[in-house]
């Protein structure tokens, strides 16, 4: 008799146990994050194709392959402008972009942009918290301008400095 009673305190310990671990024990938590297109802010003089949408395609390749992330899709966050009746002049604003992202239950948003000058390209991504808009991590890479593979490997290794 006395042994049932100990394997099943035992095993209701245990349970205990882990129902209490912590997210670096058995659980891992993980952080919607939503991604715009990069702003191209290079001077009005210059014309060559707008990559914002490209730059943040290898954005969110690199934060899904990171496996922290859960990436809100970019129709989704579509779907929510054409809802609201936003066009992508109202998208201007920081605070609106902010409000989307918590409207598609994001708790992170990563705002960025780019800058073409002479032979340089300068890239800036931002991660920003949705319900404060702190900005939780910055930073930035620069690179030929002349070379599209080195802009695209500047996003993703911009975008990691960010995890």
């Amino acid at each position: 008799m006395f042994g049932k009673s100990f394997v099943c305190s035992f095993v209701i310990f245990i349970v205990f146990i882990a129902a209490c671990a912590t997210e670096s024990g058995l659980y891992k938590r993980v952080v919607t994050v939503a991604i715009w297109d990069l702003e191209d802010l290079s001077p009005s003089d210059v014309i060559r194709p707008n990559l914002g949408e490209l730059l943040a395609t290898k954005v969110i390749e690199t934060f899904k392959e990171a496996d922290l992330y859960t990436v809100v899709e970019r129709e989704r966050l579509l779907l929510v402008l054409e809802e609201l009746n936003l066009g992508t002049t109202s998208l201007v604003d920081e605070t609106t972009r902010l409000r989307i992202g918590k409207l598609v239950g994001a708790r992170l948003i990563v705002f960025g942009g780019y800058q073409v000058i002479e032979d340089q390209m300068r890239l800036d991504l931002r991660l920003v918290e949705v319900e404060t808009g702190r900005i939780r991590k910055a930073a930035q890479k620069t690179v030929s301008s002349t070379d599209l593979p080195g802009w695209l490997n500047a996003a993703k290794e911009t975008a990691a400095q960010l995890f």
